[in-house]
């Protein structure tokens, strides 16, 4: 339900698996085979030549320094802002707002429902229950309009039917409540805790 880059973040983990992967293995073979050794030694010295040659050759007039640092320094800082841009949109999505209103009585205005009512409220319904292992309540905005998350981990043998039913009897409840209609996802899924199959309904 949120817009957190999850496609982007999946090549980006496996580019850094690989790369990471290509290292270890790099490693054991310099490590356990002579001959990856040797050819590591002369290739790692042909390219730091190579690389002093590059600098000396790209030094201001007069100035023993290279402007390669300038560069390097600017991908560095481009670097820097792209990782800034990623980590921003990581969990995007995420609201505080549940419902909003004008009310043009006496004092006319906009009357505004924070998502933590919503959350509290279901929270605390669900909270304790004896078939429940766990529950959390996230309020989101989906295309402009606020939309719930209702996460439920049910105990194993626990009817999934059931348990949606009795949520859903909740949410008609804080629906009352608000005075809105709210879109709503249950997902009912599973983990170590409950070792239960999962499914999701959505209201």
């Amino acid at each position: 339900m949120n817009s957190t880059p999850a496609l982007l973040n999946r090549i980006l983990l496996t580019v850094l698996g690989l790369i990471l992967l290509g290292a270890g293995v790099l490693l054991v073979l310099l490590a356990t085979l002579p001959p990856a050794a040797s050819w590591w030694h002369s290739w790692s010295a042909g390219a730091w030549n190579g690389i002093n040659r590059l600098f000396d050759s790209t030094r201001f007039p007069g100035r023993p320094e290279s402007w390669l640092w300038i560069v390097a320094a600017l991908a560095l800082l481009a670097l820097m802002g792209l990782m800034v841009a990623w980590i921003a949109q990581q969990g995007k999505g995420r609201s505080n707002l549940l419902a909003t209103e004008y009310d043009p009585g006496d004092t006319p205005g906009d009357v505004r429902i924070g998502g933590g009512v919503a959350e509290q409220a279901l929270r605390q319904a669900l909270e304790g229950r004896p078939d429940l292992a766990g529950a959390t309540v996230t309020t989101y905005d989906v295309k402009g309009s606020p939309a719930l998350k209702v996460r439920l981990l049910p105990r194993q043998g626990v009817a999934p039917h059931l348990l949606a039913a009795e949520v859903a009897g909740l949410l008609d409840a804080l629906e009352t409540v608000v005075g809105k209609e709210v879109p709503v996802l249950v997902h009912i899924g599973a983990g170590a805790r409950t070792r239960f199959g999962h499914a999701e309904r959505v209201r």
